[in-house]
């Protein structure tokens, strides 16, 4: 008999939960409060009520205070400070399920979303926003190149992050119907390198990588690291740029009243008569 595939173990999930824990007491918020206002605007745009919704460990005070109206009873759930990623959350107990900024530290994104689908009611919606696609290649690129110069080798330094296409690959494994993805591109600007790593720090989301390198990081490695991000990357102005990719999920869990997708060769019209169209529009001032 076949045995289940397990997932690998990527994250230190107690050393994440120590580290966002002392990250509390000054937090750096500025990408968890642009994608918490976005989560409120995107609800609000669904126009429809919710009366059971659960917050999946977003950090922090969660997503309560951002959300206006819409939804009459919200429920956080914390991280797990253990590698157990169990949902306390009964089958179809919930009409709404949010998450800002945690699934990229989830073990197991698919085993994840398949227990959202089944707490979900049918009707049911997922909408979540987690750190992805090319999210500090910047810094990823700066540390390989300063370690393969300074110590001959390159040990992982950033954490690996989901792709977009992948993630709407997912959705659809799980279950969701009308799964939609797509990514909000967000540079920041720093003075320097040690200023983004700062923010990390204070984001409480510093390399916690089960394969992560032990022994401290070298001073010599540490400042060649951050001449290299200044010459890759940086502005006329001598600022360094980071990158952030944000990606948004949704699916609802499936309804016999939800669109159905049209059967192939059902369309009436043609998709050349659509490209003229097109074509013929010109531009508009």
């Amino acid at each position: 008999m076949t045995q289940p595939a397990t997932a690998p173990i990527l994250f230190d999930r107690p050393l994440l939960a120590q580290r966002q824990r002392r990250a509390a007491g000054a937090p750096e918020t500025f990408l968890l409060e642009r994608v918490a206002e976005d989560i409120a605007d995107r609800l609000a745009a669904v126009n429809r009520s919710f009366d059971v919704a659960a917050d999946i460990w977003t950090p922090g005070a969660g997503l309560a205070p951002h959300l206006t109206g819409g939804v009459a009873q919200l429920a956080h759930l914390a991280a797990p400070a253990t590698a157990d990623e169990t949902l306390p959350l009964a089958p179809q107990s919930l009409d709404l399920a949010l998450s800002a900024l945690a699934f990229q530290f989830v073990n197991d994104l698919p085993g994840l979303l398949v227990q959202v689908r089944r707490a979900l009611r049918p009707d049911g919606l997922l909408l979540a926003a987690m750190i992805g696609g090319d999210t500090l290649t910047e810094l990823r690129q700066s540390f390989a190149a300063a370690e393969a110069e300074c110590e001959g080798g390159v040990s992982p330094r950033v954490v690996p992050f989901a792709d977009l296409r992948d993630v709407g690959g997912l959705l659809q494994r799980a279950g969701f119907a009308l799964p939609v993805t797509d990514v909000d591109r967000v540079v920041v600007r720093y003075a320097s390198a040690f200023g983004l790593m700062q923010d990390l720090r204070r984001m409480g989301a510093t390399n916690s990588l089960v394969e992560r390198r032990r022994t401290p990081l070298r001073r010599a490695t540490l400042l060649r690291m951050a001449e290299i991000y200044a010459e890759r990357f940086a502005d006329p102005d001598g600022r360094i740029r980071a990158t952030f990719d944000i990606i948004w999920i949704s699916g609802w869990a499936p309804h016999e009243s939800q669109q159905k997708p049209l059967k192939p060769g059902s369309a009436t019209a043609s998709l050349e008569a659509a490209v003229k169209r097109s074509q013929g529009a010109g531009d508009r001032e």
